[in-house]
């Protein structure tokens, strides 16, 4: 198996969280999490104080990915945004890339097309970020730098313990 797993640093931490405040400003909406595929939060920006963002990260992606067994099923190979309305407050979700997902929470203080709007440009701009950091973190791989820290770890142990 492959290990996708990208390292994100803080100076794309801090372009991925100015695009997401930004997209709350123009939509409107009252938070925004990143998400990747295995429900781990990435960041989150807005008036999340509130919500156990932890939690809501996992059960967000696990939506997601109960939803790409539905596609499956009826031949679609997966719905890239899914939108939940509740009474108060709505959640928007869409794919960014192949392994995050946006989750824009909202209110009636805004509608669904301007969320959708906002969520789809902040997607695209998302996604050439990751897509950077993946060019980035394949370019010190075939340089031969590693920051494996597992690998590094074990190494070290081996080393303790071989007497």
């Amino acid at each position: 198996m492959a290990d996708d797993s990208l390292i994100i640093y803080e100076e794309e931490i801090n372009q991925i969280d100015s695009l997401i405040s930004k997209m709350l400003k123009g939509a409107e909406a009252k938070c925004a999490l990143l998400v990747d595929k295995d429900g781990h939060l990435i960041t989150r920006q807005g008036f999340t104080h509130s919500l156990d963002t932890t939690a809501l990260a996992a059960l967000l992606a696990g939506s997601f990915a109960s939803t790409k067994e539905i596609a499956r099923l009826v031949g679609e190979p997966e719905f890239s945004v899914l939108f939940h309305q509740g009474k108060k407050d709505h959640i928007h979700m869409s794919l960014v890339g192949d392994r995050s997902i946006l989750v824009v929470i909202f209110d009636d203080r805004t509608t669904i097309g301007m969320v959708r709007l906002y969520a789809k440009e902040t997607a695209i701009e998302l996604g050439k970020i990751f897509e950077k950091i993946k060019e980035q973190s394949f370019d010190k791989s075939k340089a031969g730098i590693t920051n494996d820290f597992a690998s590094q770890a074990e190494d070290k142990l081996d080393d303790i313990f071989q007497d």
